[in-house]
């Protein structure tokens, strides 16, 4: 009975059951936000997890919450934003611009003109990890290879699928192609069930840590001159690092490309809601940046203007604007 009442534990109870339980108004209705997220072995979901603990502890006792829901990655987010059957959801960059656009998978359904930037993240870089004892030192060396290209609705899959464009590849180019969400990546590839996985993500990530403690695996470069196209020819795309030692067995930095992860919403979600969020991100960016290692370099001037497609939603605006320069 000593330790039910201790503070700690307390605190930590309230903590749990505000991140738990969906806060209702008077009129019955859930004054939840729901965040759409990734995989619960990406970066997406622990991320949104973490934000959502800061905002419940925040606001828990004035009945308003915050629920992570998992997902198939970013297209799929983009999806569930515009069928409104989330009010949140973490994107990469060029998916939000062709998502704003309605360009590339979204041109049949037409450009998101309520689409709304809400801050950006961090910074996600285009991975590929093989097996020691594939063969494959370089982006081109895929070919023939038995490859995980990810599972429909991710944004790495939308984001192979624009490389294997450049590089003039179709499927058949390779021994197989399977499409494996997040959480089977790193058992597939070191069960010998592909040679290889592609993975957007930003670092380090639990999928990628897992793989490179479980089996033999090296982080492939991609680079050369279609990757140097693809980043001028898309404002979304930079080049990127993974720096050295990221990963056991990383001895050298990999040179790669990247997008930003980005915080999305549409023009219909009310000011208020916006601001609670945007408040508590901004305000308890040191503590957000301990939750997880990808949100340790955050800095709140590249988060208010960082490869951000859509428009920012007002109340964003308008909180940005009482930060200063």
């Amino acid at each position: 009975m000593n330790g039910l009442r201790s503070n700690g534990f307390i605190a930590k109870l309230l903590v749990l059951l505000a991140f738990c339980v969906a806060p209702v108004s008077a009129t019955g209705q859930s004054k939840s936000i729901v965040i759409a997220s990734g995989g619960p072995t990406g970066v997406y979901y622990p991320v949104s997890v973490a934000i959502c603990r800061l905002y419940n502890v925040r606001y828990s006792l004035d009945g308003y919450g915050c629920k992570v829901e998992n997902s198939g990655g970013s297209i799929d987010n983009l999806r569930r934003l515009r069928a409104s059957n989330a009010d949140y959801a973490i994107v990469q960059s060029d998916w939000q611009a062709h998502a704003k656009n309605g360009t590339d998978i979204f041109s049949q359904a037409g450009p998101h003109a309520d689409l709304r930037s809400v801050f950006a993240l961090y910074s996600e870089s285009f991975t590929v990890l093989a097996r020691t004892n594939s063969g494959i030192e370089k982006f081109e060396d895929l070919l023939g290879k038995k490859v995980n290209i990810g599972n429909p609705g991710s944004g790495q899959r939308a984001t192979m699928d624009v490389l294997m464009g450049r590089y003039g590849w179709n499927r058949f180019d390779f021994a197989s192609t399977r499409e494996f969400a997040s959480d089977l990546q790193a058992q597939a590839l070191c069960d010998n069930e592909v040679d290889a996985i592609v993975f957007m993500a930003g670092h380090p990530s639990g999928t990628i840590k897992t793989a490179t403690q479980t089996c033999a695996t090296d982080l492939v470069n991609i680079e050369g001159p279609q990757i140097d196209t693809l980043i001028a020819d898309n404002t979304q795309y930079r080049s990127s690092v993974i720096p050295a030692d990221t990963y056991f067995g990383q001895t050298a930095e990999t040179k790669t490309f990247g997008v930003s992860a980005t915080m999305v919403t549409t023009s219909d979600q009310s000011g208020d809601s916006v601001l609670r969020l945007v408040a508590v991100v901004f305000e308890e960016i040191e503590r957000l940046k301990k939750m997880h290692p990808a949100l340790a370099g955050l800095e709140p001037e590249e988060m208010k203007k960082d490869i951000m497609s859509a428009p920012l939603h007002d109340a964003a605006v308008s909180y940005f604007a009482t930060l200063g320069n």
